[in-house]
């Protein structure tokens, strides 16, 4: 089933909640039609897929589009956080239990993969299930059976299993906290999440989804973001990834400035640089150097400026460098303007000094 068909999404966003258009979701990277590619093929395979990828990326969307598009759609979607819940109350949560399992269980009680018969079972962030999890996790994948905390037979059940982690489980399998074979398990068919860093010509279609979005759901007027923030938020580095900048656009639309994005923004910058390598191809060191130089600049002109209370005529003297100057690098290097009125009155010197030249 195409992903892209306009029907499809509608009964989608019925049986599973609002998910964005996948214009949105998916966007103009290559990264991003690759996954979405790979989403088409395996929705309607029934094998286990790991979703990777930051914080914040999205994984929580897809295994929902591939549930949503899969022959199962028509069953439950189980989604188990697996840090949210503590690791004594979580093989319960996911296996249930008999009656007098343990002190309080007064009856008998289904788990979560029970719950997931003839749908999916996601299980967010999987890095975090300790070895004997894993290993009740791993029979279920080999045979399609469990058994219940304080149970003599084993029940089997027809799931699906979609697993999603912002770790390396490599790493993990080489640190002896994960298991190799359950690895080799889930990871029959691999989903890679870029991060938003890596999706920058993305951003501008999401702030427009996510403002429309919060405009209905909070029936506020928030109008579109100026030309030099949507400048910012393309140069920002985006640590907490799509779900930071929905928070942002959020809070822009409740609170209806836009200080509240700007000054947020730079309290967050990097206090290094950290340049992405691809070592998979040459490496130019003159570019990589440039762009150190670069981000230097841009934190030395932005202490500066917090320094001086972004009175810029102050800053500029501080810096030795002359008005004009100092506004090119700042609208170059995409730092916010904390005063829309002093922005107006400092384009009106430059224009002054322009014409006095």
């Amino acid at each position: 089933m195409p992903i892209t068909s306009t029907g499809s999404v509608s009964s989608l966003v019925q049986s599973l909640g609002e998910i964005p258009p996948d214009a949105v979701v998916f966007g103009r990277s290559e990264a991003m039609q690759a996954v979405r590619e790979r989403l088409d093929k395996v929705a309607s395979a029934n094998v286990p897929v790991l979703i990777e990828g930051e914080s914040g990326t999205g994984k929580d969307i897809i295994a929902r589009m591939i549930h949503g598009f899969s022959p199962w759609k028509s069953g439950p979607f189980v989604k188990v956080n697996c840090p949210a819940i503590p690791g004594t109350l979580l093989e319960s949560e996911l296996f249930g239990y008999e009656k007098g399992a343990f002190t309080g269980a007064y009856g008998s009680k289904p788990g979560r993969v029970e719950l997931a018969h003839r749908g999916t079972l996601f299980l967010d962030e999987i890095s975090e299930l300790d070895l004997a999890l894993q290993s009740k996790l791993l029979q279920l994948l080999q045979d399609g059976q469990f058994c219940r905390i304080g149970a003599q037979e084993d029940k089997r059940v027809e799931v699906r299993v979609v697993c999603a982690t912002n770790r390396q489980l490599e790493v993990e399998i080489e640190n002896g906290t994960f298991r190799q074979d359950l690895f080799y398990r889930i990871n029959v068919v691999n989903i890679h999440m870029p991060p938003l860093r890596e999706r920058r010509g993305d951003i501008e279609d999401l702030v427009h989804y996510f403002l429309e979005y919060y405009n209905r759901k909070y029936n506020c007027r928030a109008r579109a973001l100026s030309g030099d923030l949507m400048a910012v938020l393309q140069k920002y580095h985006w640590p907490g990834n799509i779900r930071e900048l929905e928070n942002l656009v959020k809070r822009y639309v409740i609170l209806g400035t836009e200080e509240a994005i700007s000054s947020d923004l730079v309290s967050r910058e990097q206090e290094y640089f950290n340049p992405d390598i691809n070592l998979d191809g040459p490496i130019s060191l003159k570019k990589l150097t440039r762009q150190a130089v670069r981000e230097l600049e841009r934190k030395v002109i932005l202490k500066v400026l917090q320094a001086n209370h972004w009175n810029r005529k102050q800053a500029a003297r501080a810096l030795s460098i002359s008005y004009r100057a100092l506004l090119y690098k700042i609208r170059d290097a995409g730092l916010p303007a904390n005063r829309a009125s002093r922005r107006q009155q400092e384009t009106t010197t430059v224009n002054q000094g322009a014409a006095a030249d």
